[in-house]
């Protein structure tokens, strides 16, 4: 092989990492989360609340929530994730899950309003806050694995 040929392989050889590298990021979006379990799958465009400020604010004082939509909250370290519904007008499922993006809780059809805290337990790095009902209707339980951007580590690879 000539010199051209080993330079026109090694670039072509170098865009299809690329074009492979684009297709695996493709799978996460800053603005989607993407959740499977035996069974199913789902997609949800999100808010992301990766702030304190953005965090308490969350989804409170809104009206509607359109179906494939919620609110993935992001903590910088795994933690006892507690949330209520004071001054939130909608019903939310609340779908806690640990650092590597494994769902480790599901609560449903919080109360809009209630001031009674909800648990998510210890080591909980994201929450993702849908419609009220929508996660089992979906069929969502612990044991699912979600994906995004933010999960370090994750159990569901964006490569996949």
């Amino acid at each position: 092989m000539g010199s051209g040929s080993t330079r026109r392989a090694v670039i072509g050889s170098f865009a299809a990492l690329v074009l492979m590298a684009g297709t695996a990021l493709a799978g996460c979006r800053d603005d989607q989360v993407e959740l499977r379990w035996p069974g199913g799958q789902a997609r949800f465009a999100v808010e992301v609340a990766d702030t304190d400020a953005t965090r308490s604010r969350g989804l409170m004082f809104r009206e509607t929530l359109p179906r494939s939509a919620g609110m993935l909250f992001v903590y910088e370290s795994p933690r006892r994730a507690s949330f209520w519904m004071k001054n939130t007008l909608i019903p939310l499922d609340m779908i806690f899950a640990d650092p590597t993006g494994r769902v480790t809780k599901v609560h449903a059809n919080a109360k809009p309003q209630d001031t009674t805290p909800i648990d998510g337990g210890a080591g909980v790095k994201l929450v993702l806050e849908i419609n009220g009902g929508l996660a089992a209707r979906l069929g969502i339980v612990p044991g699912a694995e979600m994906r995004h951007p933010a999960i370090a580590n994750p159990s569901w690879s964006c490569a996949e």
